[in-house]
């Protein structure tokens, strides 16, 4: 098994959280993972990206040039990596925010309001929640027990009261890819 994905979208929008808490639950169930995170020149607002490798051998580089699977959440994130996602890759789009299909017919293409839906349960920012729910339950790469104890670990002190949030998020995500 191996997947290398990448997450992006501005800044704020939860793209590093994504990547960590997906590999924090790979780690967890005792895959081999590199993340690597990469902002652009302003934390919020502008353009961040982050890299996710997951595999049951070692890993030899923590950069992804042709990902297997890509999560954008706004249009010029899905115009910088359409085009490296490899043949039969899983690509989900935030299509609140972006205005145009998919390019490729070669990749499988998860259409998602993400922003819409993050709304609807009260807080915008778990977005990136619903998001990683329907990639995981898509590809079946961690358990969803995983993905919640990583959740716990990596959100800090002062945020606990978003947890249960996140959690539902996550499990919207999955119901969005078991309905398809």
């Amino acid at each position: 098994m191996r997947e290398e994905i990448v997450f992006a979208g501005f800044g704020g929008q939860g793209i590093m959280v994504m990547g960590k808490v997906l590999a924090w639950a790979a780690m967890r169930e005792g895959l081999k993972v590199t993340w690597m995170p990469s902002y652009g020149a302003e934390v919020r607002g502008g353009t961040a990206h982050s890299m996710v490798v997951i595999s049951d051998e070692m890993i030899a580089s923590p950069v992804v040039t042709n990902p297997t699977a890509c999560v954008v959440m706004n249009r010029p994130s899905l115009d910088r990596f359409e085009g490296l996602l490899t043949a039969g890759g899983t690509l989900v789009v935030n299509s609140t925010l972006v205005d145009r299909d998919a390019a490729r017919s070669d990749t499988d293409v998860l259409k998602i309001p993400l922003t819409d839906m993050a709304t609807k349960l009260g807080n915008v920012r778990c977005a990136n929640m619903i998001a990683l729910g329907a990639l995981n339950a898509k590809l079946k790469i961690v358990s969803m027990k995983a993905l919640i104890e990583a959740l716990k670990e990596i959100i800090p002190p002062n945020r606990r009261d978003l947890l249960p949030m996140n959690e539902e998020a996550l499990k919207e995500g999955v119901k969005l890819v078991s309905r398809q």
